[in-house]
C-alpha cells in the first residue's frame, strides 16, 4: 500500500482550457488495462520539457528532442501528446526510433498535423519492440475519448507498477484572473530521476513566453523530481513536460521574475513536489515515506550530495523497513558520501526532534528507545547538520522492503 497517498478524485482535478486527454486499450503488452493515451493542445501553446540524463535513452526521449527542437520558434508548435505503457522502447536501436516516429506519424494523420508536433513518451519493459501497429489502431478511441475532464482517467493510463494514480490541482489569481494548474505523473520503480521510470506532465492556462517554457520546466524539475529516489536508478525514459495554453485573460508573463512569474512558479512547484512525492510514497514496497534534510553545508550541492548518499543506502533502507534504529549507517553514508574535507567532529544527527548524534558521535542524552519510536512511524525526517557553512537540501526517499524485490523479480511474468 502506498504511504499515506490515495489518488485525487476526479472531481478535485480542474480541467485546463486547451488541454484535452483521451484514453484507450491497445493491448501493448496485456489485454483490458487503459495502456493508451492521447494528451491534445489548441494551438498556442507554449511547452518545455526536461529528459533523463541517462546516456541509454529511449527511441522516444530522443525523439521528443528532435521535435522541440525542430518547432522552436516556430507558430505552429507542439499540438499533441502520445503515451504508451508496457513498452519502454529503449535500447532498441535504429529499430526502436523507426517505431517511435511511425507512432507520431500515425498520430499526425489522425489530426492531420505534422509528426514533429507530436511528442512521444513510452514507458514499460525494455529491449522489447515497440508493437506500433496496436498504437495506431489504438488511437481513434483514444481520440473519440478526449476530453477536458479526464486527467483522472490520464493519470490511471500511464501507471505501470504505480498502485495508485497520481494527479493533483490548484487554482490561483495572476493579474485579478482565475488560473488553473493540473498535473499528473507516474512512477514506482527504477526512479532516481536526474534530469527519471518516470514520467510528469503538468499544464496551465497560464499566459507563458515560449521562451520561458524551458527554464521553467528546469526549474521545477530541479525542486520537485530532482529531489526523489527510490532506488537510485535513473530510468531510460524519464520525461517532465510543462504546457502553458495562454487561454487565461492576464497580461503574458515574459520573466519568471516579475510579481506573476514568481506567484506561478511558485504554485506550479507545489504541484510538482506533491506528484514527486506520490511517486515516493507509491514506490515499489515502500512502507516508509522518508525526508532526508541535509543542513549547514558549503553549497546546496554539497549537501544534495549528502543526502543522496543516506537516501541511495540499501543498509539505511532496510534499516527504516525493519523499524531499527541502527543510525550509525546514516553517519557512515554522510562519510562515504564523497566530501573530502568533512570534519566529522561538526556532524550532528537528528531523527525527527530527537538528536541522535552531536559533533560526530553518539548524544549523551540519546536512547534507542526514543530511536525506535520516530523509526516506527510511517513518516520521518532525517536531518544532518554538517556544520561547515548556511547551505540546505532535502531528497524524498522510502524504505526497502520484501516486496520491493518480488516485485522486480516478477516484473515481466
Amino acid at each position: 500500500m502506498p504511504v499515506n497517498l490515495l489518488a485525487t478524485p476526479a472531481a478535485d482535478l480542474y480541467p485546463v482550457a486547451g488541454v484535452r486527454w483521451g484514453v484507450a486499450e491497445a493491448g501493448i503488452r496485456k489485454a483490458n488495462r487503459k495502456d493508451l493515451a492521447v494528451l491534445l493542445l489548441d494551438e498556442g501553446a507554449s511547452v518545455g520539457a526536461v529528459f533523463t540524463q541517462n546516456r541509454f535513452c529511449a527511441a522516444p526521449v530522443q525523439i521528443c528532442r528532435e521535435h522541440l527542437a525542430k518547432n522552436s520558434g516556430k507558430s505552429l508548435g507542439i499540438r499533441a501528446m502520445l503515451i504508451n505503457t508496457g513498452n519502454a522502447n529503449a535500447g532498441t536501436g535504429e529499430d526502436g526510433l523507426h517505431r517511435a516516429q511511425a507512432s507520431c506519424i500515425a498520430l499526425a494523420r489522425e489530426l492531420n498535423l505534422s509528426p514533429e508536433q507530436i511528442l512521444p513518451f513510452s514507458t514499460g519493459v525494455i529491449m522489447e519492440p515497440l508493437p506500433h501497429e496496436r498504437i495506431a489502431a489504438g488511437l481513434p478511441a483514444a481520440l473519440v475519448d478526449a476530453g477536458a475532464d479526464n486527467w483522472a482517467t490520464a493519470a490511471e493510463a500511464i501507471m505501470t507498477t504505480d498502485t495508485v494514480a497520481k494527479a493533483f490541482s490548484t487554482r490561483i489569481t495572476l493579474g485579478g484572473v482565475s488560473v488553473t494548474i493540473t498535473g499528473i505523473s507516474k512512477g514506482a520503480g527504477m526512479i532516481r530521476p536526474n534530469m527519471a521510470t518516470m514520467l510528469g506532465f503538468l499544464a496551465t492556462d497560464a499566459c507563458v513566453s515560449q521562451t520561458l517554457m524551458a527554464q521553467l520546466a528546469r526549474e521545477l524539475a530541479e525542486g520537485s523530481f530532482n529531489r526523489v529516489t527510490i532506488d537510485g536508478d535513473t530510468s531510460t525514459n524519464d520525461s517532465f513536460v510543462v504546457v502553458a495554453t495562454n487561454q487565461a485573460k492576464h497580461p503574458q508573463i515574459t520573466s519568471l521574475d516579475s510579481v506573476d512569474g514568481q506567484v506561478l512558479r511558485a504554485a506550479m512547484l507545489r504541484v510538482a513536489k506533491l506528484l514527486a512525492q506520490a511517486i515516493v510514497r507509491d514506490g515499489e514496497g515502500a512502507t516508509k515515506f522518508i525526508t532526508v534534510q541535509v543542513e549547514g553545508g558549503k553549497t546546496a550541492e554539497e549537501c544534495r550530495q549528502v543526502a543522496y548518499a543516506i537516501a541511495h543506502s540499501p543498509l539505511v533502507k532496510t534499516a527504516f523497513f525493519a523499524s531499527d534504529p541502527n543510525l550509525g549507517r546514516i553517519l557512515a553514508a554522510v562519510g562515504y558520501a564523497g566530501i573530502a574535507d568533512l570534519d566529522q567532529t561538526g556532524i550532528d544527527l537528528y531523527l525527527d526532534e530527537v538528536l541522535v548524534a552531536k559533533n560526530g558521535g553518539r548524544h549523551a542524552d540519546y536512547l534507542e528507545a526514543d530511536g525506535q519510536r520516530v523509526m516506527k512511524q510511517s513518516e520521518i525526517t532525517v536531518r544532518v547538520v554538517l556544520g561547515r557553512g548556511e547551505a540546505i537540501d532535502t531528497v524524498w526517499t522510502c524504505d526497502l522492503s520484501y516486496d520491493y524485490v518480488k516485485i522486480n523479480a516478477d516484473y515481466r511474468s
